[in-house]
């Protein structure tokens, strides 16, 4: 092979792998603007249950050491057992509900009850909410818990799933 073919063939091989690296560059930039946007608002219902369970976590691990600091009976335990009771039904209260809400034909649905106030905040997958909708979940929320309709909030959250 002569030096001429040799240079040829070479100049052609890194002329094919630039080539390649850009293709390659290009079609990851795009891949990723493509997940940007999906990938924040698709684990939307997602992380909100994960940072509530994790919080809930804390919450208990605290009461548990006020529980064991002190005797059944005082006034600190009783309080501490009180608050303890009411971060469970409050848990198991958003769990039905969230199913509930899933059951009116939403593809996903969180609820967070307050701890200190009587709000109801429920985040529904959709992109419209429409009066029916939004009385559904008002009445199944008010029959369920009674709770009244002023403290019932509902944000559409939509995501692709």
């Amino acid at each position: 092979m002569t030096k001429k073919k040799k240079i040829i063939i070479m100049s052609s091989l890194v002329l094919l792998l630039a080539v390649t690296a850009v293709l390659n560059v290009v079609l990851v930039n795009r891949r990723t603007a493509a997940q940007a946007d999906t990938v924040p608002t698709a684990n939307y219902f997602t992380s909100f249950r994960s940072e509530r369970t994790s919080k809930r976590s804390q919450e208990l691990l605290q009461i548990d050491s006020v529980i064991d600091k002190y005797e059944a009976g005082s006034e600190k335990y009783e309080k501490a057992m009180d608050m303890k009771l009411k971060i469970v039904g409050i848990m198991e209260n958003e769990l039905v509900i969230e199913t509930m809400i899933k059951s009116l034909g939403f593809s996903d649905a969180v609820v967070s009850i307050g701890l200190d106030s009587d709000n109801v905040n429920v985040f529904i997958n959709t992109n419209e909410l429409d009066t029916s909708a939004a009385l559904s979940i008002y009445n199944l929320l008010r029959n369920e818990m009674g709770v009244p309709c002023t403290n019932i909030f509902i944000m559409p959250v939509y995501t692709q799933i």
